[in-house]
């Protein structure tokens, strides 16, 4: 097999900059010895061979001047998601993903949340600017319907952890008052989050507006969600993971290397295993969404398209970029978000163009499969400027903030921490002003996604150099640390006031206390 020349510079972890990245194709995408599940003797169907699906859009169930109400019933449920087998999931309506939600920016979105769980949620809008009573604070609880008996919860540390509680249903508030984007919601429990979201709770949550309902970006059909994560079943069909109290009720934590990260060998796309498509000869928008709790892609196509770069990266985890980038990969850690433009128009009908992740081996090398059909009338384009972004001044910034991310093992346990200490309801590492400029600059001798909630940022250096990754422009909510590699941010914190977090995305190092609480007032 020949490789183009940017291929082959991929393959080597060669970046459009010229760097050399620790890593080479043919790696495991989750690194530093995570946690790797293989599936049990369950029969997994052949690759590309199970039809794609788009997770339901769910419709408001009222509305009233600018506020939509949803609702929301968390429960389990028994799906299909390998063929002929039934696996029970934690499910949001009973979904694996959980629905769609379609949304307009200035209208208020208030989903009446009902928890028929055995377990506690949290339910958290990712790269939502929410207020702090609905955030989803990971102690802050919707215990069952059912009811619940067990004791507050005690983290890692011992700590007793402190939060507000609902009984049986919550209403969450998204105001939606910002730019178009591809956001997603998922649980997120306090000490729980990994096992949770594991089992089904997550789902895709699409902001829209005028400008970019203006531009002549591919709509409708050809606006496609691909919400890529992995998981591992046991021989029963079962979803399979290692949690030390599988109820998930009392203790929390993980058994072996899976501290380290879960990662599982089969890749789904909104549920499906390796799905395949069919598209027409034109271009077709792809919304890429790592909801894999620790798994790193770079997501490829193979074959290339016969000229050009396969993608026109067009918005990223907080919408609109400026300019398009022509990319010939997409690196995604877990919680990030790339809206990417691919032309089918250029292949000849009936190519099978494949969706590869090379940061995977065998299994985890492939996402899904593309089938180009006819070439179509295409009035779409990709406009030259997308949108005025305005750019954080550095030296605008009030202070710098600093933060170290590393483990320990205490009490036969590892604990992840920042700054030296596992996460606290009451301890605080940042009281900021709404409105003023930050620099937060993170490092770590490992890998780690780095997640604000509440307030974007801009990515401003890579180890002291303001030459950043391709995948870096824009407006970000998460964005990948390399080992050894410090990161610098920059944040403005002009929305909301109160108390957030910001943790690893890694969710099982959040769930080890790889979290810390910072205040806006």
């Amino acid at each position: 097999m020949s490789l183009s020349r940017r291929r082959f510079l991929g393959a080597l972890g060669v970046t459009s900059t010229g760097l050399i990245l620790p890593f080479a194709a043919g790696c495991n995408s989750g690194g530093d010895g995570e946690g790797v599940i293989q599936s049990g003797d369950v029969p997994l169907p052949e690759r590309f061979t199970l039809a794609f699906k788009r997770p339901p859009v769910i419709k408001p169930t009222s509305s009233e001047g600018t506020t939509d109400y949803f609702d929301v019933r968390a429960h389990t449920a028994k799906v299909e998601i390998l063929p002929g087998v039934q696996t029970e999931i934690f499910g949001y309506n009973g979904t694996f993903p959980g629905p769609t939600f379609e949304v307009r920016k200035g209208r208020t979105a208030v989903v009446r949340t009902r928890n028929d769980l055995p377990v506690p949620i949290v339910t958290h809008l990712h790269g939502g600017k929410t207020p702090a009573e609905s955030d989803g604070y990971p102690t802050d609880l919707l215990l069952p319907a059912s009811g619940w008996t067990a004791s507050a919860h005690q983290h890692h540390s011992g700590v007793a952890m402190e939060g507000t509680t609902a009984e049986g249903t919550r209403n969450y508030t998204y105001p939606n008052a910002q730019r178009a984007a591809t956001l997603w919601y998922h649980d997120h429990r306090m000490d729980f989050t990994g096992p949770q979201v594991w089992r089904g709770l997550a789902g895709l949550y699409i902001v829209r507006d005028a400008e970019e309902d203006a531009l002549p970006l591919p709509k409708g059909d050809r606006d496609i969600p691909v919400m890529i994560m992995d998981r591992a079943f046991d021989s029963n069909g079962a979803l399979s993971y290692p949690s030390i109290d599988p109820t998930l009720k009392t203790t929390p934590g993980v058994t072996g290397d899976a501290h380290n990260g879960m990662t599982g060998d089969v890749i789904l796309v909104n549920g499906v295993p390796w799905p395949r498509l069919q598209v027409p000869g034109a271009r077709h928008r792809l919304r890429l969404v790592n909801a894999s709790n620790a798994r790193r892609y770079r997501i490829r196509l193979d074959p290339e398209p016969p000229s050009g770069e396969p993608f026109t990266l067009v918005a990223s985890d907080g919408g609109l970029l400026a300019k398009p980038q022509e990319m010939d990969s997409i690196y995604m850690v877990p919680g990030e978000r790339f809206d990417v433009i691919v032309n089918f128009g250029l292949y000849a009908p009936g190519t099978k163009v494949t969706m590869e992740n090379s940061l995977g081996d065998g299994s985890t090398a492939e996402v899904m499969q593309f089938v180009v059909g006819d070439k179509i009338t295409d009035s779409t384009s990709v406009p030259a400027t997308l949108s005025t972004l305005e750019r954080l001044d550095p030296a605008k910034a009030v202070r710098t903030r600093s933060f170290t991310l590393a483990r320990n093992q205490e009490n036969g346990h590892y604990v992840y921490k920042i700054n030296g200490y596992p996460f606290s309801t009451d301890r605080s590492w940042a009281d900021v002003k709404r409105g003023e400029i930050e620099i937060w600059e993170f490092s770590s001798t490992t890998h780690h996604p780095i997640h604000l909630h509440l307030s974007p940022f801009q990515v401003y250096k890579r180890g002291g150099s303001t030459s950043v990754n391709p995948e870096d422009v824009g407006w970000k909510d998460t964005a990948r640390m390399m080992p050894n590699e410090k990161l610098s941010l920059l944040v403005r914190f002009d929305d909301h006031t109160g108390k957030f977090v910001f943790h690893c995305h890694n969710l099982e190092h959040e769930d080890m206390a790889m979290m810390a609480n910072f205040r806006v007032s």
